[in-house]
């Protein structure tokens, strides 16, 4: 949205002043000065001005009295920015004055509807054409990123004709001259300079909104974002848009010259860089608030576990950065064709966020939000929550007096919407989840090592009691044996005793008869009984010695029972260890059941994939017979093959098997598969996999589950031709994301995809690889690698086929490797000849510029014309006859875009333009 270039002229877009526009408007000045002044009429549109960081005052209060709950009224401030005039219109309108009069001091705008009538309006602010862009930052967006940073949404947009300035008031990068920073640039510094990167978050989404379709900036491949209201708040989200973390400016600006160069501009005649959707940029900021309690309950320990409960305070601030498509009239733009179409789409957003302006300024009872995506997304801006800076750029020339006039009405219609601000502050219940879930972890794994202690203390304890009665029983049994044979010898040798002594006293007794006999004969039996005294007493000191002996036994068969008693104690201890063994054998039944379940599931799941393999064969077939009939487009043809069952079973309340399967069973068990020695259950697997990573959803969990391992692994370990078909489409489908790709080239695919083309003979197999190499293709980072390890020259050996969809896939590659190139000599860190013409390729695209197959045809086109861009490769494009092919794209072409891009080509080229006229050939 910059202005024609010419002498003295301003872009806006770049940012470059020259120094004559700054004497012509001078002298134009002083020359104004010295006429008299002709007494107009005014009108006076607005009273009571305010500033435009009055707002941070009422937003505090706010935050103060009622803690965000409740919201504040806060007006849209609007300010007003007048572009210089540009080198063309100092030509053509250098007999007439400017249509409009800035009275900055009194933040009046003047716009003259003839040379006698004057209406004045008043605005916030009011920017002359000599403002800095600093001060438009300061008096615009400061205030708003202040709110921001204190978490209130806010919104800073610009509105205007087409070629007035937006671009360059929000967008402007300041690569050449840092003091043109724009907006956006500038509001990031601010943000970064505020926020501790160790506890708060700053997120960025960068989309645009193109014929009624929200499309990634970040993602040229996620065109289609739908948006999601909150029934109950009414909160508007992108769920599906690309959100990066910003950690440094280096990185935010990298994110800025990515958007812009997906962006979708046009030449006009009112602008050779015209700006054909609406840009939005969304700055997501996350700020932790640490208490007293928080930082106290955290550093007692356990004595204060109850007040660490508290979650800590985080406060949520959004800035939206819209710079709006500028709206044009047919007539003086001369847009045709699909630049009519893109006109006519952004003039009828603009118009339906008039309306809801118009609505809101009349405090109507409905707002027509919804009859464009482009007020659907700015609803919080306008009569929502969201602190809302706007402002409008005009141009000076008296041509566009009415594109000027509307442009100041919707401004002045603006200033009466009124918001209601409010804080966005809550408690951050994930971070007190997540510190519980860690304490959780800790308390789990200190029971799981405390009970495994246990178990091993009580086994121990086990083994010990077995141990000590075993040695117990041994003891106490050669105790009471030895024992038992020591008292028996004792009995034994005192019996002995006393009938050694009986046999002595009966000897004696018998000798003292006789003796006794032969000198008395009557006297024998008195004497006799005298002697049986002492033999009496011997006799019952000899009972005397087995009672004692009686009491010893006694006392010996109470200790025996004291020992058995001891040994019944020592069993009970052994059947409670053989409970707990009892216990531990249960465990290990247990443990066994469900062993042998697992082993019924994976049967279960060989019969799952043997039915789905046949399912996706027929429905792969059914496919290949209906694509056939389709126009085969590079990538395009491979998507909607792997991608129409998805879309088909969208309608239908049933899952696809896929699905099913997928959540029936677990990714990794499916990844593990692959792995399998059966070769079916491999190919039925590797097919399961390839239609998961057909869905964008899936691709993620299969990268970080290793299935991409997985796959490359298959394509060096397996000669099996569908194997490499099938992973090698499922491959195709994973790099698409930037990511993957560089894991891809990381684990050596290039090399694999590459051997795998050598060896294939069925062209489906060479379609695939040959897609998965053209995504690889269009990695800005992975060109000289890419072409070391062999990618181009595998691209080129696959033309060997023949077969359209495969030379439809190589023509793409090269197309994107043509683009990446081509960009890459834009930015200067690309020179020399172009590796695509030193691999040899230059012969090929120019041998098939004319196929009648569309598809070969258009990236064909495509990659001409970006070789054509550096000039590097000028002479051996002309040395080849690629010129010629350039000449009838130009005029031939069926495409606008490519035809107006090899002309643009053919007459910015000193080298081209030299031949052409050394041909006489006229491309005018």
């Amino acid at each position: 949205m910059s202005t024609s270039s010419g002498t003295g002229s301003v872009n806006h877009r770049t940012g470059t002043h020259r120094s004559s526009l700054r004497a012509q408007h001078s002298s134009a000045s002083t020359s104004a000065a010295q006429k008299p002044s002709l007494k107009s009429k005014t009108a006076l549109r607005k009273s009571s001005p305010a500033a435009l960081g009055s707002s941070s005052a009422a937003a505090a209060g706010s935050k103060a009295g009622n803690g965000g709950d409740a919201g504040v009224p806060g007006r849209v401030r609007v300010a007003v920015r007048l572009r210089p005039r540009s080198g063309e219109e100092m030509i053509a309108d250098a007999d007439f004055a400017d249509c409009v009069e800035l009275q900055p001091e009194v933040k009046r705008l003047k716009l003259r509807k003839n040379n006698w009538d004057t209406d004045t309006f008043e605005f916030d602010e009011v920017l002359t054409e000599y403002a800095s862009q600093k001060r438009v930052y300061e008096v615009v967006a400061k205030p708003v990123v202040e709110g921001v940073l204190d978490g209130y949404n806010g919104t800073i947009m610009a509105y205007g004709q087409t070629g007035t300035g937006k671009t360059y008031t929000l967008g402007q990068l300041g690569e050449e001259d840092i003091a043109d920073r724009g907006i956006m640039v500038r509001a990031m510094e601010d943000i970064l300079a505020q926020v501790s990167l160790e506890t708060d978050s700053i997120s960025v989404s960068y989309l645009q909104l193109y014929m009624e379709t929200v499309q990634d900036l970040l993602d040229p491949a996620n065109d289609n974002i739908a948006i999601v209201e909150d029934p109950k708040s009414g909160d508007v989200s992108l769920p599906g848009a690309t959100l990066v973390e910003i950690r440094d400016q280096h990185s935010f600006l990298e994110l800025l010259q990515l958007g812009e160069a997906h962006r979708f501009a046009a030449n006009t005649k009112l602008n050779t860089e015209s700006s054909r959707s609406h840009a939005i940029l969304m700055v997501n900021v996350r700020r932790s608030l640490k208490t007293r309690d928080g930082l106290s309950s955290e550093s007692n320990g356990n004595s204060h576990m109850t007040k660490s409960l508290k979650p800590p305070v985080v406060r949520k601030g959004k800035l939206v950065v819209v710079d709006l498509a500028g709206s044009e009239r047919i007539s003086k733009s001369g847009s045709e064709g699909h630049t009519l179409e893109e006109a006519k789409s952004i003039n009828l957003s603009l118009s339906a966020l008039g309306k809801c302006i118009n609505a809101l300024a009349e405090n109507s009872s409905h707002v027509p939000f919804r009859d464009s995506k482009l007020t659907r997304l700015l609803r919080d801006s306008f009569g929502g929550t969201a602190r809302t800076s706007l402002v409008i750029t005009i141009g000076p020339s008296p041509r566009h007096r009415g594109e000027t006039t509307s442009t100041i009405m919707f401004g002045q219609r603006a200033m009466k919407v009124e918001n209601m601000v409010k804080l966005k502050e809550e408690f951050d219940y994930k971070s007190l989840s997540k510190r519980l879930e860690v304490q959780l972890d800790s308390l789990i794994e200190e029971n799981e090592r405390q009970q495994k202690a246990f178990v091993d203390e009580i086994e121990r304890i086990t083994v010990e009691a077995h141990n000590q009665i075993s040695e117990a029983e041994k003891r106490y049994a050669n105790a009471l044996e030895e024992e038992k044979l020591r008292y028996q010898n004792d009995y034994m040798e005192s019996i002995k005793k006393l009938e050694e002594n009986w046999s002595k006293n009966q000897k004696k007794l018998a000798a003292e008869r006789l003796a006794l006999g032969e000198k008395n004969g009557m006297d024998i039996t008195s004497n006799g009984n005298r002697s049986i005294a002492p033999a009496l007493e011997e006799v019952s000191e000899l009972k005397k010695m087995v009672q004692k002996e009686t009491q010893l036994k006694m006392a010996a068969e109470e200790e025996v029972n004291r020992l058995k008693l001891q040994l019944t104690e020592f069993k009970r201890v052994e059947v409670s260890g053989n409970s707990e063994i009892m216990r531990l054998h249960k465990m290990l039944e247990t443990e066994t059941q469900q062993k042998e379940k697992l082993e019924e599931e994976i049967a279960t799941l060989h019969t799952q994939l043997l039915q789905l393999s046949v399912t996706a064969d027929e429905t792969r077939q059914n496919l290949e017979r209906h694509g056939s009939q389709k126009t085969s487009g590079a990538l395009d043809s491979f998507m909607s093959q792997l991608k129409l069952p998805q879309i088909q079973d969208q309608g239908s309340a049933e899952k696809p098997p896929v699905a099913k399967l997928f959540e029936q069973v677990g990714l990794q068990k499916i990844l593990s598969l692959l792995e399998a020695e059966d070769a079916d259950v491999r190919i039925h697997a590797v097919k399961v996999v390839a239609n998961l990573a057909a869905e964008e959803a899936n691709q993620q969990q299969i990268v970080e589950a290793g299935g991409l391992t997985s796959l490359l692994m298959l394509l060096r370990s397996t000669e099996d031709e569908t194997i490499h078909r099938v992973a090698a489409g499922a491959i195709a489908n994973l790099a698409m994301n930037e990511t993957n790709q560089e894991l891809i080239m990381d684990e050596g695919g290039i090399d694999l995809l590459s051997s795998t083309a050598a060896n294939a003979q069925d062209p489906q197999t060479l379609r695939m690889v040959a897609g998965a190499i053209a995504n690889l293709c269009g990695n800005d980072k992975l060109q000289t690698k890419l072409r070391s390890e062999g990618g181009i020259a595998a691209l080129l050996g696959m033309v060997r086929c023949g077969h359209p969809d495969v030379l439809a896939q190589v023509a793409r590659g090269i197309a994107n490797f043509a683009k990446c190139e081509s960009r890459a000599s834009t930015q200067g860190t690309k020179r020399g000849k172009s590796l695509l013409i030193e691999d040899g390729a230059l012969s090929w695209i120019v041998q098939n510029a004319k196929t009648e197959t569309t598809a070969i045809k258009r990236h064909i086109e495509l990659a001409l014309c970006h070789l054509a861009q550096h000039e590097g490769n000028a002479k051996e494009m002309v040395k080849e006859g690629a010129i010629w092919e350039l000449v009838r794209i130009s005029r031939e072409c069926s495409r606008e875009d490519i035809r107006s891009l090899a002309h643009r080509t053919l007459t910015s080229s000193p080298a081209f333009l030299t031949e052409l006229r050394r041909l006489r050939v006229d491309i005018r």
